[in-house]
């Protein structure tokens, strides 16, 4: 423990060191919205997040691309520093193949959101969609999930899923399709999160808190190392992305973060538990999927506007206030999470 708590804060020192250069890089390459506009999957603008986000056009975002090479830098120095030392690494699974799907899901969604940040910064006079279309996003997301699915199914033998007071579930080959179906929405959802200062990164932080927790309990150093290190750098990040925000994740940060959420949650075999703990990630992304099939099939909106968070700015709730609250909420469901998962 006392080895994981100081490579927590060394990743929190670093990143806290780099950050103010970092931003101000973002700045000089102008990586950065020029204007505040967004459009739906369909193309065409909301206008209800324009009006509300105005004021932040301007501010850098791309704040997951320094967290993440913090991240694997460290992670990629320290197993060779851990060796050289003689401090024994517990695992459940053989480490390079862990490592390598903690990674692969970590680096792959995360070029699928630099791309798409790129698209959106540099490339918004040349198409009607902010960023990349929704079905080209999805393809991409997709083939990235599978690819971790069988991974973990082949490599690791995970075939099934815990679900509390029932145990263990097998699902054979179809664990597959369910990994996929898992990293892909946890990826979007906090992807969909990410729309208020510090919403996103302070429920990441809950979450990983809680993984952390499920992690220590079974002894895996190897994911207990990179819960802590992305905790390290979520905290220093979060010092600068509360409101009035001076840097944001990104699609970059975003989707990588959310991908790599779910595929802890599936290690650790406690899918079912991780719904709850991310139960705001899970409640943003069902009514933006609710909004986005009614829209689609029923012509017509379930809701005024999507997702939970921008319906609350249009109903008067203040953004620090939705965050605070949020952040609550979220406190409650990773200790309830973590509760039902040590059943």
């Amino acid at each position: 423990m006392a080895l994981v708590l100081g490579l927590l804060i060394f990743s929190f020192c670093l990143t806290s060191a780099l950050i103010v250069p970092f931003i101000n890089s973002l700045y000089q390459i102008k990586f950065q919205r020029k204007e505040q506009i967004t459009t739906d999957a369909f193309g065409k603008r909301t206008t209800v997040f324009d009006y509300f986000h105005s004021h932040k056009a301007g501010t850098p975002v791309g704040g997951g691309i320094l967290l993440i090479g913090v991240i694997c830098s460290v992670f990629a120095t320290i197993f060779p520093v851990l060796k050289y030392l003689g401090i024994e690494i517990t695992n459940v699974y053989p480490l390079a193949p862990e490592i390598t799907i903690i990674f692969f899901s970590l680096l792959s969604f995360g070029a699928i959101g630099l791309y798409d940040d790129i698209k959106k910064f540099f490339g918004i006079k040349k198409s009607k969609f902010f960023g990349l279309r929704l079905r080209h996003k999805l393809l991409l997301q997709v083939l990235s999930g599978a690819i971790l699915g069988l991974m973990m199914y082949f490599w690791l033998g995970i075939n099934f899923i815990n679900i509390p007071f029932l145990g263990h579930i097998a699902l054979g080959p179809w664990f597959i399709v369910y990994a996929s179906f898992v990293i892909v929405a946890f990826a979007n959802a906090v992807n969909i999160t990410d729309g208020l200062d510090g919403l996103a990164s302070g429920l990441l932080l809950f979450c990983l808190f809680g993984l952390w927790v499920l992690s220590a309990s079974i002894l895996d150093t190897t994911l207990s190392i990179f819960v802590a290190l992305t905790i390290g750098s979520l905290i220093a990040f979060l010092y600068f992305n509360i409101y009035p925000a001076r840097i944001f994740l990104g699609d970059v940060g975003a989707l990588a973060f959310g991908a790599s959420l779910a595929v802890m949650g599936l290690l650790l075999g406690k899918t079912i538990a991780l719904v709850v703990i991310g139960g705001i990630f899970v409640a943003e992304i069902a009514s933006s999927l609710l909004q986005l099939l009614s829209k689609k099939y029923l012509k017509k909106k379930i809701f005024p506007v999507s997702p939970l968070h921008l319906w609350l700015q249009a109903i008067g709730w203040e953004e620090p206030k939705i965050v605070m609250r949020a952040w609550m909420t979220g406190i409650i469901l990773t200790a309830l999470g973590v509760w039902l998962a040590l059943l």
